[in-house]
């Protein structure tokens, strides 16, 4: 070959690099929901503030002989070791070809729930669940992890100054120890990841450690109801598919319920904290099925949005696909698509303006006849915007108040329909 000609080519390849050790040169700093202290010695322990919300929960990190760094969690909102306090990285050419690669040791994590997240730079980070497969990796000893650095990207994403390089988060109750973390430039990815593309239309299972105790037997209880209506002969005439805030009816809005509903032999699929995969896996696994409904009210997406704050059109494309699978299983029911409800208490709230993106997106889905799109948001709201303790009193979840706006609001449409 042309030395001139391969000088030119060569100029052109990736520059081999080492890899960037995140043991040398970062603060670990422990954290939980209430607290922060750095590991600056062998072992620390989160202080608790005077008034703790959470009494109960316990987080503290010890470092051992070998350079491995153990996390120790019980009664957690949030736990976290994360490396902070160097000097920002440009992982941009990372990207490409890059890993993210550790030792992985879960001690303990049948009451607990995992997660790595990646910054993607300012007030911007990526996460990727690990509640599954680190349940299967308990008592295993080290694993090695290698994940594509591409698993933490999102179209958009600036990796040019990234001061998080990485975050181990758990959840409830567990034990893990990481070690030998680093990134390399030029890796092959070993560990599978989400598809954020996709994610939102990937039928699964509740994810959170949280959910795990009551998410299935949940399921399993709403499939029995069902079957309760029918060897009873009574015909469910009308179903309510969502999440917390559908669950709610159970418990906030069961006087209005009661008033409203339970004349039509109404079901609520509610769960909490589910996204739009969670509610396609319920349906995929028979929730609609042994009924015929005259109409459907689907509520579905907020939790996208507060999870991980997805692009609105990846949540559109998850409430369709929910949308296509209801019109599958019930083609005689009417279905009334509802605009997410605001969240946030102020109207510049960044997630009440991500949900604001995708109720503009969510008519389209909607042919004003079977499919009917109604936004009940300013029922909800202040006159200047802002959001009521006395109907929302997160800011998110419904009062007794709020359940009895939403079905007075239902009425005009629900009652021809029923």
């Amino acid at each position: 070959m042309n030395r001139f000609l391969a000088l030119a080519l060569a100029a052109l390849l990736p520059l081999s690099a080492p890899a960037l050790d995140l043991g040398k040169g970062w603060q670990i700093a422990v954290t939980d929901f209430e607290g922060e202290a750095l590991l600056d010695t062998d072992r620390v322990t989160v202080p608790k503030p005077a008034s703790p919300r959470v009494p109960d929960s316990h987080v503290a990190a010890r470092r051992g002989s070998d350079g491995a760094l153990t996390l120790q969690f019980s009664n957690s909102w949030i736990a976290q070791l994360r490396w902070q306090g160097g000097k920002p990285l440009d992982l941009r050419p990372y990207l490409a070809n890059g890993t993210v690669e550790f030792d992985l040791r879960v001690i303990d994590l049948a009451h607990g729930g995992m997660k790595f997240k990646l910054g993607c730079g300012t007030d911007c980070e990526r996460k990727i669940p690990f509640l599954f497969a680190g349940r299967e990796l308990i008592g295993k000893g080290p694993q090695h992890i290698s994940f594509a650095l591409k698993c933490f990207w999102r179209e958009g994403d600036d990796f040019s100054a990234v001061p998080l390089p990485f975050t181990l988060e758990g959840t409830g109750s567990g034990e893990i120890a990481v070690n030998h973390l680093r990134l390399n430039r030029q890796g092959k990815a070993t560990t599978a990841c989400p598809d954020y593309r996709s994610q939102s239309v990937t039928p699964e299972r509740l994810q959170e450690s949280w959910a795990m105790d009551w998410w299935l037997p949940r399921h399993e209880a709403k499939l029995a109801e069902v079957r309760a209506h029918r060897e009873a002969g009574r015909r469910v005439d009308l179903v309510f598919l969502g999440d917390s805030i559908t669950q709610g009816w159970e418990n906030e809005g069961k006087q209005v319920w009661a008033e409203h509903f339970a004349k039509y032999n109404a079901v609520a699929l509610g769960f909490g904290g589910d996204r739009t995969e969670n509610l396609l896996w319920r349906l995929q696994h028979g929730e609609l099925d042994g009924m015929a409904p005259k109409a459907v009210i689907m509520l579905i997406g907020t939790n996208n949005t507060g999870d991980r704050l997805e692009d609105p059109a990846l949540t559109i494309a998850g409430i369709k696909r929910n949308l296509d699978e209801v019109r599958r299983r019930q083609p005689q029911a009417k279905v009334l698509l509802l605009a997410l409800f605001p969240r946030g208490e102020k109207p510049d709230d960044v997630t009440r303006r991500h949900n604001d993106k995708v109720n503009a997106l969510l008519p389209a889905l909607a042919d004003g006849r079977q499919v009917v799109f109604l936004d009940i948001g300013r029922a909800l709201m202040n006159p200047d915007g802002t959001l009521s303790k006395d109907i929302l009193p997160d800011w998110l979840h419904l009062s007794p108040q709020g359940y009895d706006i939403w079905a007075r609001s239902l009425d005009a449409t629900l009652t021809p329909w029923l």
